[in-house]
């Protein structure tokens, strides 16, 4: 399934988590996100300390693991969302 999962920093906690981010390397990005989550791309907007990322993922222990490893840092909302193809597909079965 996929998600969307929005982000806004603790304004108190904005440096830190900044710090922590771009501190990052391609390694600690995999372990932090474990082997169990997709992500598909990720947006940020530094100016207002918010950002999305769009991941995919059948295990919710590691989505609630991955976030949590970031909620002391930010506020986190994860919804499942759905692709314009499955959207359509939705669509086409609801109207049937």
């Amino acid at each position: 399934m996929k998600f969307m999962l929005l982000y806004k920093l603790h304004p108190e906690k904005r440096q830190e988590a900044l710090k922590g981010f771009s501190g990052m390397s391609a390694e600690d990005e995999k372990n932090d996100i474990g082997d169990q989550i997709t992500l598909i791309g990720r947006w940020h907007d530094v100016a207002q300390s918010k950002g999305v990322a769009i991941f995919e993922s059948d295990n919710t222990e590691a989505i609630f693991n991955w976030a949590s490893n970031w909620n002391v840092l930010l506020d986190l909302e994860i919804s499942i969302v759905l692709d314009d193809a499955e959207t359509r597909a939705f669509g086409r079965k609801r109207s049937g």
